[in-house]
């Protein structure tokens, strides 16, 4: 069945989509300024991931987004949830730490390739599991409440500052009931 044979099948108001994960997609963990998450640390820990596999490659769409849209907007998909990494919008994390013009250029590109290919960038997550790992470093990172949420609203004032114009949904903690757990 063709993607368009499936879009007929379904309602007008459809909103067919994809999601991803920055950690689980992107790769290129020391390219551009983008620091390492606890992710990076925990999935080179032997036995943590399937086959010893980590993101430092992932699958390549760091290099690879344009061409991931272009085949987005050929299957008809009209939406696509996506996360940011926040250690490569701020490097360390911290509220004072400073922001990385080139993360925040890369997904704003990637969200105007979005919306040239007529795919609405809906709902944009901001945690996705991938703490910065100085954070977690320098003060346990969600364990310690005052200093975490002080740093996590200035990640979120970046972001809503650098993409709002664009980005009308937002998730501010994917899963958070497994966040709050770890």
């Amino acid at each position: 069945m063709t993607s368009a044979e499936i879009a007929n099948k379904l309602p007008k108001d459809f909103i067919w989509g994809f999601a991803t994960a920055s950690f689980q997609i992107e790769g290129f963990a020391n390219v551009d300024g983008r620091g390492k998450s606890i992710c990076d640390d925990f999935s080179k820990q032997p036995g943590k991931t399937m086959d010893g596999r980590d993101g430092d490659v992932a699958t390549d769409s760091y290099r690879l987004w344009k061409e991931e849209i272009a085949l987005l907007a050929q299957y008809g998909v009209k939406s696509c949830r996506f996360s940011l990494s926040w250690s490569r919008i701020i490097l360390l994390g911290g509220r004072n730490d400073p922001v990385n013009p080139k993360g925040i250029a890369l997904y704003s590109n990637f969200i105007n390739a979005l919306l040239e290919h007529h795919i609405i960038p809906f709902v944009v997550t901001l945690y996705h599991w991938d703490l910065p790992q100085a954070l977690h470093g320098r003060y346990g990172g969600w364990s310690n409440k005052d200093q975490i949420v002080q740093d996590y609203v200035r990640y979120a004032k970046v972001c809503f500052q650098a993409f709002r114009d664009r980005v009308k949904h937002w998730c501010v903690c994917f899963r958070y009931s497994v966040t709050m757990r770890l």
